[in-house]
Order: C-alpha cells, then sequence, then structure tokens
C-alpha cells in the first residue's frame, strides 16, 4: 500500500506538470514535475516519509521503463536519412561538449556523475539522455535534479535569445534549423526557437531543426553504451558478461528501436508510445523533485551551472564554426 501512495502522488504531480508543460512548452512537463516535487517536499517533508517506497519505485523503474518505450520513436534509417546532412555539425558538437564536461568536471571537482550528466544532456537531448543515462551510472535523485535544473536553465536562455542571435548573425533559414538542432538541447526547446524563428522571418524551419534534433537523439545509444561497459568494468568482479555490463533496460531500449526500424508500426502507435514515455519521463522526475533538497540544490549548484554554461557556449560556438566549414551558415 506505501509503495501505491507514493506511486499515486508522483502520477498527480506528473498530471499537473503535464497540463503546465502545454502551456508552457519552453519549460517542459519535467521541469515541472521536478519544481512542483521539490517544493512539495520542502514544505511537507513528513508527510511523504510513508510513501518513500512508492517515490523511489518511480525514480527508479518507472524511468528505466520510460526510457524502453523511448525506443520505440526511433527509427534509425528514417532519422540518419532525412538528418545524415547534418551528421559532421551534430558529432562536432556532441563531441565539443562531453570534452568540456569532462575536464571541467575534474578541475572544478564537481562530483563526477553530476559531470556527465550534464554532459550528455548538454550534448544530446537534455532530459531523455539524462533519463536514459542516469541509471546507467547510477546516479542518485540529488544528482539528477541538479543536472535538469543546469539543463533547463540554458534551454530557457537558448529559446529566448538564439532567434534573435540568428538574426544578428545572418542566418539562413537553413542555417538557422541546423543551429537550433544541434545547439538547444531539448525538444521543447528547439521547436520553441524553430517557432518564434519562423514567425519573425515568415519561414519554415521547425521541422528541418526537429529533423536535426531527433538525428542527435540517437547519440544516447552508444553514450550509454559505452558508459555502461565502462561503469560494469569499474565495478566488475571479474565478469565481463555483456548481460552484466549492459543493463537490461538499455538492451531492451536498443531492441525497441530495432523494432521500430525493421518492422513498419503505425504512426498512431509510435505517436502514443513517446507521449506515454515523456509521462512517465515526467513522472520519474516528480519522484526526483521529492527527494531533492531544494535548498540544498541552490547551495551547491555553482560548479554544475559552469559546467552547463561552458558546455552551452562552446556548443554554439561549434555549430556556427561547423555550418561556415560546410558551408551551410
Amino acid at each position: 500500500m506505501n509503495k501505491a501512495y507514493g506511486i499515486i502522488i508522483c502520477l498527480i504531480i506528473a498530471i499537473i506538470a503535464s497540463f503546465l508543460g502545454t502551456l508552457a512548452p519552453v519549460v517542459g512537463s519535467a521541469v515541472f514535475a521536478v519544481l512542483i516535487g521539490m517544493l512539495l517536499s520542502r514544505v511537507v517533508l513528513d508527510k511523504f516519509s510513508k510513501a518513500g517506497c512508492g517515490i523511489n519505485f518511480t525514480s527508479k523503474k518507472i524511468l528505466q521503463l520510460a526510457v524502453v518505450i523511448l525506443g520505440f520513436s526511433m527509427n534509425l534509417t528514417t532519422i540518419l536519412e532525412s538528418g545524415k546532412e547534418s551528421l559532421p555539425v551534430i558529432v562536432s558538437t556532441i563531441s565539443i561538449s562531453l570534452i568540456v564536461a569532462f575536464f571541467l568536471t575534474k578541475l572544478l571537482n564537481l562530483d563526477r556523475k553530476i559531470g556527465i550528466l550534464v554532459g550528455v544532456g548538454s550534448s544530446i537531448c537534455g532530459g531523455s539522455a539524462i533519463a536514459a543515462t542516469a541509471p546507467v551510472i547510477k546516479a542518485n535523485d540529488k544528482e539528477i535534479a541538479q543536472s535538469i535544473s543546469v539543463i533547463f536553465l540554458f534551454n530557457v536562455l537558448a529559446a529566448i535569445i538564439f532567434p534573435s542571435l540568428g538574426s544578428y548573425l545572418g542566418f539562413s533559414n537553413e542555417g538557422f534549423g541546423l543551429f537550433a538542432g544541434t545547439a538547444i538541447n531539448d525538444t521543447s526547446s528547439v521547436t520553441a526557437a524553430a517557432s518564434s524563428w519562423d514567425q519573425i522571418h515568415n519561414a519554415n524551419t521547425l521541422e528541418l531543426a526537429t529533423v536535426v534534433k531527433l538525428t542527435r537523439t540517437l547519440g544516447i545509444i552508444p553514450i550509454t553504451l559505452f558508459l555502461s561497459i565502462h561503469e560494469g568494468k569499474k565495478n566488475a568482479d571479474n565478469s565481463l558478461k555483456i548481460t552484466k555490463l549492459v543493463p537490461k533496460f538499455l538492451i531492451l531500449f536498443i531492441l525497441a528501436s530495432l523494432i521500430t526500424t525493421l518492422f513498419d508500426i503505425p504512426d498512431s502507435i509510435i505517436h502514443t508510445l513517446k507521449i506515454l514515455s515523456k509521462f512517465f519521463i515526467t513522472m520519474a522526475m516528480a519522484a526526483i523533485g521529492l527527494n531533492t533538497d531544494i535548498i540544498h540544490l541552490i547551495k551547491t549548484g555553482e560548479a554544475a551551472i559552469a559546467v552547463g554554461f561552458c558546455c552551452w557556449i562552446f556548443i554554439t560556438i561549434t555549430s556556427i564554426g561547423m555550418q561556415h566549414l560546410i558551408g551551410i551558415f
């Protein structure tokens, strides 16, 4: 009963957060869920003591389930065919972000797991990448919440600043679509920035920006596989079986993407599964928020914000520079 109580609390928060996310897509339901969870935890912390089992279940198992379902929305062939022209820019921005995060995490003595989550979230696809990576590196709820908060901050800034920045730099419509898809890390913020650009310039960059963003999302697969094998070897008991090195949920995530790639699944089913995955991620973020002390998060967040800021700046510069090199700008 205690487990059900905790799950129901997360479910209610997720419903509220999803509604708020539709009103403010630049923020997104996952961020609203974390914020509501943290505020509730602070105000009525003792009320959730008996719900702890269900809250922990949601932040771990429901999160893993969300990642598995997310795999069904990733048709590898379609995404690569549509976004292959943007691959040089995508590979460059992902690489520079991960490198910057790695060195700054060491330089600033930032918690290693927070550094990984901020780096992966900045370079690939924000909350979804953090959701997929967190169970692999066994990040706790506080580490996940801190990373989500950092990613959210620069998502909002990018969505607000980038349309004006693109106009100032003289981007073509194609150039801005590629810029938004590679330099903004969360899908909701990518679409918000592209929509703003389209309104300002009477253009149609939204589809291109979304395709580039989806292509970039494929980076989840090699990054999480690498991390799972690396973490498995670090903690291995001389056993390097693939089932021990790679978590079961990650294997199921890859199988789900292969099923979508190899079989003709109706778009209506894919769309439903995508919505379900997003909702489960929102539920998990609610649980993470409930397990997080917001005051401690603010007091200890300077290094994580610094890493996120540097990743954001280097991704932006790299995206612009690569477009100059390949002549898209």
